[in-house]
This record gives C-alpha cells, sequence and structure tokens, in this order.
C-alpha cells in the first residue's frame, strides 16, 4: 500500500462535496502536471490512501483520507472543449491526462493545519513542507501518514 496528499481548493471541491457525492465516490480529475499525472498513471493502485488537503484557502491543512477506488484512467474532461481542464493536445487515442475515483474514508473533526504539520521536526522531510513544492499530488512516507494521524488522533 502506497499513502498520498491530495490537494484541492475547498472553494473548486472540498472534503464536504466529496462526502455529499453519492457512497461518498468521485473522480478526482483535473490534473495538469506531469509528475502529478505520472503519480496518477503509474503509482495509484486501488485500496491507496490519500489525505485530504485544503489549500489556497484562510487555514490549509488536511482534513480528512479518502481511498483510491479505482486504477488510472483517462481523463475525459481533457477531451471536451466545453470543459474546464480540456486540452487540445490530449487525444482519446492517446490521454495525456488520467484519473482516479476516490472515495471518502473519514473526514477530521477539525483540520490539520499546515502550521501544524511545518511544526513537526518528524515532518520535516514531507514533501509538502519542502520549499518549491507545490505538487497537488505528493508522496507520503508510512512513517509521516502514522505521525499526522496520532496527530489526529491525539496520541
Amino acid at each position: 500500500m502506497k499513502y498520498w496528499l491530495m490537494k484541492s481548493e475547498p472553494d473548486v471541491y472540498s472534503i464536504e462535496h466529496l462526502a455529499a457525492e453519492i457512497k461518498g465516490t468521485a473522480y478526482w480529475d483535473g490534473i495538469r502536471n506531469y509528475q502529478a499525472r505520472n503519480f496518477i498513471r503509474d503509482d495509484m493502485k486501488v485500496g491507496d490512501l490519500a489525505f485530504f488537503y485544503h489549500s489556497n484557502c484562510a487555514e490549509p491543512g488536511i482534513v480528512g483520507v479518502m481511498e483510491i477506488a479505482s486504477a488510472a484512467y483517462p481523463d475525459y474532461t481533457a477531451f471536451d472543449p466545453k470543459e474546464k481542464y480540456f486540452d487540445s493536445k490530449s487525444e482519446k487515442t492517446n490521454p495525456r491526462w488520467f484519473m482516479v475515483d476516490v472515495k471518502l474514508r473519514r473526514k477530521f473533526r477539525i483540520s490539520l493545519s499546515l502550521k501544524d504539520i511545518r511544526l513537526e521536526k518528524k515532518l520535516s522531510k514531507m514533501k509538502l513542507v519542502q520549499p518549491g513544492n507545490r505538487l497537488s499530488i505528493s508522496p507520503v512516507t508510512k512513517i509521516e501518514w502514522d505521525h499526522i494521524m496520532a496527530m489526529v488522533d491525539g496520541d
């Protein structure tokens, strides 16, 4: 099993939106960075876990846990000129962009803020807190995952 952190702006798509979906499952579309795409396409597997991270908001932070619920498949929003994430260079026969389905596993009672994450020495090497790392998807180590879960659960 692998662990991930997946960012979304809450005014675009929040954990509340995911919770309101049928069976708490939705597709994670709109990834338009090659490294993040490669994580989806090449590394994510059904059953992997991901932190849902609210970004670009007053209080950025981890707000819950999702499970990767499907294998990667072409991001069909790239093929439709009416879609926000349309990419004229992505072809159905040779898709450039991919997405996965995610399922809500747990919504945290309170957000674990980026500020609090930065204060934790055990998380100092986490991709999220590295200078210049603005990827919307990043890997999380098992040690980082367990430490964050202990922070959330008060252990």
